[in-house]
Order: structure tokens, then sequence, then C-alpha cells
């Protein structure tokens, strides 16, 4: 199914790989089991189209085009932000031969977001209150990441055939750990990591390698944990503190408190003002091809 809006012909693939993010997003929040919700996120694919090719039709209508110097500096910003040049090219799958369009992409982005700077424009600042009431509301986004503090001992085999030595080895270290041994003198002993990396001290999530944190981040404190591998060789952790997760002080993330609250008021201001292009656009689904204009 495609949509025609005000005459321009969306591509049925923006709608397939809209609603391919959408039920990504929720496959990984959990939030969704097979085919389950595929019609409701189809829904919310066709309303978010909807929403991008009005704010757009609208932005190319009433919003002065950006220079050629806007452009190359946006254009040299995302490059930058993707680690350079190359890796900009790989990361999106495309090549410098598609730079114009590229462009010509980032000039309508550029005349979208200066048609919604202008519609925001006029907004009062928010008041202290106005932030600290915000900053209550949503106070889960405000929170410290849960930390814990941990010691390791981790050895690498020397040759791939003696990982199975290496391996019992551990299991004997980890035995001996069970029965009262003290951890920080076996790791001494049994570690190629040297002294300095056996205390870890605190670290949160995404701080280091996936394996070692979905194992130490199951654990209680002062629990010795099972032979485990990595990439690196086999790794015993014993969990030694632990810092819950806490809201931070409104002191602390005011200004963040700000910001956020002002992108919600501006996404408020985008969606009265997608609601009112809406009642007169004319929107019409299609299920074959029709020659008129891609999006």
């Amino acid at each position: 199914m495609g949509l025609i809006i005000n005459g321009q012909r969306v591509d049925d693939g923006l709608l397939g790989a809209e609603f391919a993010g959408i039920k990504s997003y929720h496959e990984r929040q959990g939030n969704v089991s097979c085919c389950e919700r595929d019609e409701e996120f189809r829904g919310y694919a066709k309303q978010n189209i909807i929403a991008r090719v009005l704010l757009t039709q609208e932005a190319l209508a009433s919003t002065p085009a950006p220079s050629p110097e806007e452009v190359e500096k946006a254009f040299e910003k995302i490059k930058e932000e993707h680690g350079g040049e190359k890796r900009f090219y790989v990361n999106i799958g495309a090549t410098p031969d598609q730079a114009e369009q590229i462009r010509n992409d980032l000039s309508i982005n550029l005349r979208v977001e200066k048609m919604l700077d202008a519609l925001c424009a006029n907004e009062p600042a928010p008041s202290e209150q106005e932030v600290r009431d915000f900053y209550q509301q949503h106070i889960s986004a405000f929170m410290s990441p849960e930390e814990i503090r941990a010691s390791h001992i981790s050895k690498s085999p020397p040759r791939t055939e003696q990982r199975d030595e290496l391996y019992n080895q551990f299991r004997a270290i980890r035995k001996q750990l069970l029965e009262g041994a003290d951890f920080d003198e076996m790791a001494k002993q049994h570690s190629d990591r040297g002294q300095d990396l056996i205390d870890l001290g605190f670290f949160s999530r995404g701080q280091l390698p996936e394996e070692f944190e979905l194992v130490a981040f199951s654990m209680n404190v002062g629990e010795v944990s099972p032979v485990f591998a990595s990439g690196v060789g086999y790794h015993i952790v014993k969990v030694t503190g632990l810092k819950p997760s806490a809201a931070k002080s409104f002191e602390e993330v005011q200004e963040e408190a700000r910001t956020l609250l002002l992108q919600q008021r501006r996404q408020e201001k985008t969606r009265e003002l997608v609601a009112r292009l809406q009642t007169t656009a004319k929107i019409e689904e299609v299920t074959e091809e029709q020659p008129s204009e891609v999006a």
C-alpha cells in the first residue's frame, strides 16, 4: 500500500523502512513478539511518513533555501559526527558520487529546521519553576547509572589448543576461591593482565566488553562468578561494591532539564502544525504504481 500526499507519491520503500525501524525498536525493548503488533506499527509508520512529507512540503513553500555555505557546513559536520568522510559513506550505504543528492537532502532538512525554529521563536523562555516541575515529572530521565565495582582474574591461553587446559585450571582456581582463598592473592598469581587491572574500580554498563558486563551485572556483592570466556581468554569475576541508580539533584541537571523541556515544547508545536496541515491535505492510499513525483 502506497501513499500520495498532495499529489506527491511516497516511495513504498520508505513506508517499509519506517515500519521495520519501529518494529525493530520495540523488539529491542522486549515489547513485541513476532507479528502480533504489525498492523499497529504500520499505522505508526504511515503517520510518521505523512508528518515528514507535510512538514517538508510546507518548508519548501514557506522557507527560503539555505545558502551553499550553510549546506556545506552541515555536510562537513555530519561527516565529522560519523568519524570522517570515508566512514560516513560506509555508515549510510552511499558513495561519494551521491554527494550532490546528500547536499540536496541536507538543504531540505535545514529548511524544515528553520521553519520549526521560526514556529517556536516567540515562545517565552521556561521559568525555573517550570523547569523544576518538568524535572519532577520526568525524574526517570535524570537517574545516575547503576555502577558496580569488581575484581577479576583473567588469562589468555598461549595457543588455541591449550584452551581446555586453561579452562580446567580456572575451574580449580574458582574452587579454591569458593573454599575461602583470597581473591586478590589468587589474581596476582594467575592473572596475566597485570596487578593494576585486578581491581577494575566502579564502572557502569557500556564501559567494558559486553560478555564481561553480562556476567558482572548479574551478580551480588561478594559473589564469585563461574569461569567464563571472552575473545581474549578466560575470566573469573568477584563483585566488591555496588552504587545503585539514583536520581541526580535538580541543581546537577537543571540545564539538561531545560533543554529537554524546550525540546518537548518544540515537538508539541510540530505536532500542532502537522495536525493543521492534515486538515487541508489530500492524502490517498494507492495499491498500484501511478506516475508521480517520489518523496
